[in-house]
């Protein structure tokens, strides 16, 4: 079976690579193939080391798939430039799926992880961390209403850096927090990150400041193996339509 590789961002901080780790062996799991992680950045190991490492093994194909959930810098600049150095560097053709995205499915694994508890009129806030890239930052706004729809609660949301709109961060949260009694927030995040830290660690300020009771969802992390797992499949689509042919 073709292996399957996924690569992250990257955090600062040591802890996150454990949540691309549990992801990606819960994925393999599902698949049933070998499975390993790369990072674009800030962790090892990168995504040169690990084709390296297939091709002293014998491996001449690899499916990617970028944890990444939207179409931005990262996805259309960073990652064909890491794949292309890999694939020259070490003689490993790379399948290249489609990155998590924002999608319906996406939408799904949001609602799922939502605590039943959460009280009715409760106001969602999806944490994202936002883009230079106008599109990217749409996507995501519609990704909130998909949120919406299927979870009965309204939503909106607040970008971690940059974004639409004035403010970001745990300010950001403080001015969407306000009026509401029961906040939700909904990390946008595949594993835990220091951006994400910077808000979490701000839950108690922004419920004193505001009034409301605030809670939060953990990073989703394995939850995401099902997608991964279709992103994987269409990586190979493509490859088994060619045998076909």
């Amino acid at each position: 079976m073709i292996p399957l590789i996924t690569l992250s961002h990257g955090s600062r901080k040591p802890s996150a690579a454990a949540g691309i780790t549990a992801l990606t062996a819960a994925t393999g799991r599902m698949l049933q193939v070998d499975a390993v992680e790369a990072h674009l950045e800030l962790a090892d190991p990168s995504l040169d080391e690990v084709v390296g490492q297939l091709a002293e093994q014998g491996v001449t194909r690899a499916a990617l798939v970028p944890l990444l959930f939207t179409d931005a810098f990262h996805n259309k600049i960073d990652v064909p430039e890491a794949v292309s150095n890999a694939q020259q560097r070490h003689g490993v053709t790379l399948l290249v799926g489609p990155h998590l995205g924002t999608s319906a499915d996406v939408a799904g694994v949001l609602c799922d992880v939502l605590p039943p508890s959460l009280p009715v009129g409760a106001h969602i806030i999806l944490y994202a961390v936002g883009s230079s890239d106008a599109a990217a930052n749409t996507a995501v706004e519609g990704l909130a209403d998909a949120v919406a729809h299927c979870s009965g609660y309204s939503a909106e949301v607040v970008y971690a850096t940059s974004g639409p709109g004035v403010g970001f961060g745990g300010a950001a949260v403080i001015e969407a927090s306000r009026g509401h009694s029961d906040v939700h927030i909904l990390p946008l995040f595949v594993t835990e990150g220091l951006l994400l830290d910077r808000v979490l660690d701000q839950v108690d300020n922004i419920a004193a400041s505001t009034g409301a009771r605030i809670t939060h969802s953990a990073p989703l992390t394995t939850s995401l193996a099902p997608l991964v797992a279709a992103r994987y499949r269409a990586a190979l689509s493509e490859l088994l339509t060619e045998s076909r042919a």
